[in-house]
């Protein structure tokens, strides 16, 4: 693929920006990236990964919870050491321990990245039938709990046999 902006040499870095829900991709090479401002990944003054993940946990700027850093010292992963500073300075944990260490710390930074702490992907048809029901069981125990409290009582009926209906279905999966 040629650079979309000299027309000249290939396109080594591939960009997608998403603003307001459009969608747009450039094609560019590193000449017209370092022009146009663009990070290059592994470039002096590029824009890495770490550097977002540092951001987002930086969370006394934000109005989250904040700690001294003493107390990010403090909390300390009992494998391998890793401290919460040094993640959020590097972006990574040390080992698989590190997730349950460092558990109430990462739902404030998943629900401000993915809006959610649950993950909501797709789910392949052959083998989803049963996740499907559990995530529509949990929507509609959703919805029935705010037709109860608008007192809509016969819809809530409604909701409440459909939801029997999907549980039995899964049990019969």
């Amino acid at each position: 693929m040629i650079c979309q902006e000299c027309g000249k040499r290939p396109a080594t870095l591939h960009f997608t920006k998403i603003i307001n829900g459009e969608k747009t991709e450039f094609h560019i090479c590193e000449s017209c990236a370092r022009e146009k401002g663009e990070g290059i990944p592994g470039a002096p003054n590029s824009f890495s990964i770490h550097s977002l993940l540092s951001g987002l946990l930086d969370f006394e700027s934000t109005g989250g919870p904040s700690f001294t850093n003493q107390q990010q010292q403090a909390i300390r992963c009992e494998e391998c050491g890793l401290t919460y500073t040094q993640f959020s300075k590097i972006g990574r944990f040390g080992c698989s321990a590190c997730y349950q260490q460092f558990a109430d710390k990462l739902d404030p930074l998943l629900k401000r990245v993915h809006g959610s702490t649950v993950h909501m992907g797709k789910i392949p048809k052959r083998s989803g039938g049963q996740i499907q029901c559990k995530r529509e069981i949990e929507q509609l125990r959703r919805d029935l709990q705010t037709q109860i409290e608008q007192e809509e009582f016969e819809s809530a009926a409604k909701l409440r046999d459909r939801i029997r209906e999907l549980e039995r279905k899964i049990a019969d999966l």
